[in-house]
């Protein structure tokens, strides 16, 4: 959610501040602020509410403040409103410290009333606060150097946080801690740098080090040194970035959803070059073997967002091919149940960052639980990929728009391939059907591709409906989860209401919504359900319903009762989801573009949840 940005160099440090939240302005923020340190002098602090926009005016672009040493931030209120005052960063009474921090603290508010007893006051309403407070009352209590008093603080403190701190009498230096919460840092022969996530320093550097929970770093110009919560140096290894810096930029695009929408055939065909050689599934970069696949008994799917629905699709092929029962957990859910698992279980764990909060403490109840784990995610190197006992890489590059589109495409495929690979494992499909598919799985890419030449159909139909108030997605199997990840699409960046149903659960309620002009929108692909759902769609026609429909070609009497009708290319059924989203995905952008809304960074929301 909130973003964080450090430099420690030679370089103005302002400017690069500010260019690394730009790069991370899809996260969702309300406010923003740097604080920057010219060598003895004293740091100075600029906050601004509202766009990055005002807080580079503020500081003329950075040039109005000189230092080489800086950390910046943009927020997402959570403790406190939105307001210059909660903008951070927070510094303690006599600016000794001054810190950044993404995350939430649980217990601050029995931190600060004992820190009020010692004489501190407070300005804002954030549990920042407190923690940059706390971390300066135990540096001068017990005369102790910046790591052990971070080290003192993350003992005392209960909840999520990652931060960059930086103390008075260490002007070169910044100190940086997490637990939970995504950090980064980066570092050249010249220059050191952290942040949030990638995008964010990418231009500067590709060598990367990923902080583990509860640990400090320590940045000097060009070094960096990591301690552990007993404050001894630990080694760790640096990970090369394979992205290029271009790939975080919009390339001619009016928008990063637009371009990531195109980037989808690319994403797929990366995926699964991973994943097929010579025909055939190879999952031996994930370390699973095929003995351990046959063995497995029940799947629970644990995902958040658009990353469940990629699960409850998934639902419907392993379960199909496979003959393996499958349960999707919504993550936020699962972390709090008490459930008994089956002997001989797999979670699989979907996430694009790999730091999802609800979605990572599922990882780790899974495991607790004895369970061993799959992780599915976009970066390599976050914690879920560094804690899941197996990992699937998907290789969509950086996803900038809040709302995914090539993640979930990779992520799809991801299971596609696994489904195959389990069925075969379980010798539940022949060697000549596993074949068949796998061929059927890699024409995904040309197709998407042929969908795009149609785009212009879209853009006209999403402008004709661009003011409707109310939509419904309906769709059965393998449909229906495709109907929730377009209704997701739809809602989270038109602000229209909008809501996906099994099309056999219409009329236990929800039809009574349908009025005169009321949009129902089918997706039919499944040959022994298509029927049914056109059945369905024909209740909603008959009640003033104005009916579209996706499907695939052939299916031409869908003409008879729909008033629109999208045809994707013809593909095995069980990969249909693939398809059919693609239309979805543009009909959401382009009703989204004709409101003139913000498409990138829909209101009220974030790319990464990484608190609860």
């Amino acid at each position: 959610m909130c973003g964080i940005v450090g430099y420690v160099g030679h370089q103005s440090a302002a400017p690069i501040l500010l260019g690394g939240l730009a790069k991370l302005e899809y996260r969702g923020y309300d406010s923003a602020g740097i604080c920057v340190r010219d060598g003895e002098n004293e740091s100075v602090i600029v906050k601004a509410k509202g766009r990055l926009s005002s807080l580079v005016s503020k500081t003329d672009e950075g040039r109005a403040i000189p230092g080489s040493v800086g950390i910046g931030h943009t927020r997402w209120a959570t403790h406190g409103e939105p307001s210059e005052n909660n903008a951070h960063p927070h510094m303690s009474d006599d600016r000794n410290v001054v810190g950044v921090h993404n995350g939430i603290i649980e217990n601050y508010q029995e931190l600060k009333v004992k820190l009020q007893k010692n004489g501190y006051t407070f300005y804002s309403e954030t549990d920042t606060e407190v923690v940059v407070k706390l971390i300066d009352y135990y540096y001068k209590k017990y005369k102790i150097g910046p790591v052990d008093a971070i080290n003192r603080t993350m003992v005392r403190v209960r909840g999520s946080y990652a931060l960059a701190i930086m103390f008075r009498d260490f002007p070169e230096e910044i100190y940086v801690a997490r637990k939970d919460s995504p950090l980064i840092v980066g570092v050249n022969p010249e220059d050191s740098y952290i942040a949030s996530d990638v995008p964010a320093i990418l231009q500067y550097t590709r060598n990367v080090y990923y902080i583990d929970n509860l640990e400090i770093a320590r940045l000097r110009a060009g070094e960096v040194a990591f301690f552990n919560l007993d404050g001894d140096q630990v080694t760790k290894e640096s990970v090369e970035i394979k992205w290029d810096a271009e790939a975080a930029e919009k390339g001619g695009y009016e928008h990063f959803m637009m371009k990531e929408i195109h980037e989808q055939p690319t994403a797929v065909e990366q995926t699964l070059h991973s994943a097929v050689t010579d025909g055939k599934i190879n999952l031996d970069a994930m370390g699973i073997t095929s003995e351990e696949l046959s063995q497995i008994t029940q799947i629970y799917v644990v995902a958040c967002g658009s990353a469940a629905h990629v699960g409850f699709a998934a639902q419907y092929i392993i379960e199909d091919l496979a003959k393996v029962p499958v349960r999707v957990e919504y993550a936020s859910e699962f972390r709090y149940r008490e459930l008994p698992f089956a002997e001989h279980s797999l979670a699989i764990i979907i996430s694009q960052s790999g730091e999802t909060a609800d979605t990572l403490e599922g990882l780790r109840k899974a495991k607790a639980a004895g369970v061993k784990t799959m992780a599915i995610v976009n970066v390599v190197g976050s914690t879920i990929a560094r804690e899941a006992d197996h990992v699937f890489y998907t290789l969509a590059g950086p996803e900038i728009a809040v709302a995914t589109t090539k993640a979930y495409s990779a992520q799809l495929v991801s299971m596609y391939a696994f489904a195959i690979a389990l069925s075969q494992a379980k010798g539940t499909i022949s060697g000549e059907d596993a074949a068949n598919l796998i061929d059927e799985l890699c024409s995904i890419p040309d197709k998407i591709r042929r969908i795009m030449e149609h785009e212009e159909r879209i853009q006209w139909f999403a402008a004709k409906y661009a003011m409707a108030r109310d939509i419904f997605f309906i769709g059965r199997g393998i449909d229906y989860a495709t109907c929730m990840e377009g209704s997701l699409k739809l809602k989270e960046i038109s602000y229209i209401h909008s809501e996906a149903y099994g099309a056999g659960e219409l009329k236990h309620g929800t039809i009574s919504l349908i009025e005169n002009g009321t949009l129902t929108i089918g997706v039919l692909t499944q040959p022994a359900l298509v029927e049914k759902t056109l059945s369905n769609m024909v209740e909603v026609k008959s009640r003033g319903g104005y009916l579209a429909a996706f499907t695939v070609n052939g299916n031409y009497k869908i003409e008879d009762s729909a008033s629109f009708v999208f045809y994707v290319p013809k593909i095995d059924p069980h990969f249909a989801a693939s398809l059919t989203i693609i239309p979805l995905q543009l009909l959401a952008y382009y009703v989204a573009v004709a409101k003139g809304l913000d498409v990138d960074k829909p209101r009220n929301l974030a790319k990464s949840v990484t608190v609860e």
